[in-house]
């Protein structure tokens, strides 16, 4: 796969637009490189790791939602620069966490 380099950017605005343009590229390369074992240091690799270690790989669900939430969903992973299905996976883990300390 292409290397593409990180530009220097001017402001906060200007990063976040490169960073939600190239989303996909840069989820292609970290699951190339989790799969092939080329994983470097930091955050975002302590953190796969450790959800790989603990729970493996994640099944594959089917949730009916209606077409309006879905829409949301979308628009609000947008804005956050996510895809919507990591979106949603986030959100039901937040009300997991937060109902567990609830009950």
């Amino acid at each position: 796969m292409p290397k593409k380099q990180i530009p220097h950017f001017e402001n906060e605005a200007q990063e976040a637009e490169w960073w939600y343009q190239n989303q996909d590229f840069i989820v292609e390369q970290f699951e190339e490189a989790a799969a092939t074992g080329k994983l470097q240091h930091g955050t975002a690799v302590r953190i796969a790791r450790e959800r790989a270690a603990q729970s493996g790989a994640s099944p594959t669900i089917t949730i009916r939602l209606p077409e309006a939430d879905l829409a949301k969903a979308r628009e609000l992973a947008a804005k956050k620069g996510l895809r919507y299905q990591t979106y949603l996976k986030m959100l039901i883990h937040e009300a997991l966490e937060h109902e567990s300390k609830n009950i």
